[in-house]
């Protein structure tokens, strides 16, 4: 078993890149040699005054407050606009839009063509760490809605500027000891030294819990080093896009993602076997044995973070 301790036993070979990755936009659903011109999403003034616009702000307003809109599927404090910033507007944070248009889609996360109401179905069950709304629940319904609603107008059949997150140039190794010495300078401010995020004084969180037991879990996509870099190169700290290196960027997404975190829900009861049929990657830390622990092992249940 590969461990991670310090900065000169965490400098990492990585020689793979990482398959079917959980994020909204799948890889090689457009066709990456047709590229559209920039695209950007209608405004909300342009919602209907009838009974489909009620639908699609209820769809805004799920994706904006999904732990209050959605109680009964949400699991952690996290919320869509978490990973999907501005309202899932925001070009290279997996926008709605450009995720909207390329399903239905294979993904080899599941290993087989998925809707988007399937999609969606599964940011519920890992990245919010709760359950799926079944397929028809007005919850799915309103979030599909909006994501149509904000794609409207796009080309369809091209690779959208913006679609999905940046993908970085792999890194020769990833330094957790650096990573947390980004974390402590850039992040902990917001996220809090121990990764468990911020609330205002009535309890509405701030700043998501990027670990922990009030986190995404590991079947997320986010648990997944390569999205997490990409995402914060190209957003974080928050206003600060693209203010940090590749090298950074790379580091500290390493360091957050070799936290504990809930159990990943397909989990077998063996951690070698799970590990091997869902996070089989050098860019994956589940399974791995990080300062001593191994991770997983000691994680929270999937699915089960009281409100």
């Amino acid at each position: 078993m590969t461990r991670f301790t310090g900065r000169s036993a965490a400098r990492l070979a990585l020689a793979t890149a990482m398959g079917g990755l959980a994020v909204l936009t799948p890889l090689g659903s457009v066709g990456a040699e047709t590229t559209a011109p920039p695209f950007v999403p209608q405004p909300d003034s342009a919602i209907s005054d009838d009974d489909f616009g009620q639908v699609i702000r209820l769809g805004e307003r799920i994706f904006r407050d999904t732990g209050a809109e959605a109680r009964a599927f949400v699991g952690n404090d996290l919320r869509c606009t978490n990973c999907h910033l501005d309202r899932g507007r925001l070009g290279h944070s997996a926008p709605l839009w450009a995720a909207y248009l390329v399903y239905p889609a294979y993904r080899a996360k599941n290993r087989h063509v998925n809707t988007f109401a399937e999609r969606l179905q599964g940011c519920f069950r890992y990245s919010m760490n709760g359950k799926a709304p079944p397929l028809g629940d007005p919850v799915l319904v309103a979030l599909e809605t909006y994501a149509a609603f904000l794609a409207h107008g796009a080309p369809v059949g091209m690779k959208l500027p913006g679609q999905g997150y940046p993908k970085l140039a792999k890194p020769k190794g990833l330094d957790l000891a650096h990573g947390r010495e980004v974390y402590a300078a850039k992040c902990a401010l917001c996220h809090g030294g121990d990764g468990a995020g911020q609330a205002s004084p009535d309890g509405t969180i701030v700043f998501p819990p990027l670990w922990g037991a009030r986190s995404y879990n590991w079947g997320a996509g986010m648990s997944s080093v390569v999205n997490a870099a990409g995402f914060i190169k190209a957003n974080m700290p928050l206003s600060q896009g693209n203010s940090l290196t590749d090298a950074e960027a790379w580091d500290v997404a390493a360091y957050i993602d070799s936290r504990e975190r809930p159990q990943d829900p397909r989990f077998t009861g063996d951690l070698a076997a799970t590990r091997k049929a869902h996070h089989d990657s050098p860019y994956d830390f589940y399974g791995q044995a990080v300062d001593g622990v191994t991770l997983g092992e000691g994680a929270p249940p999937a699915g089960t973070v009281p409100h």
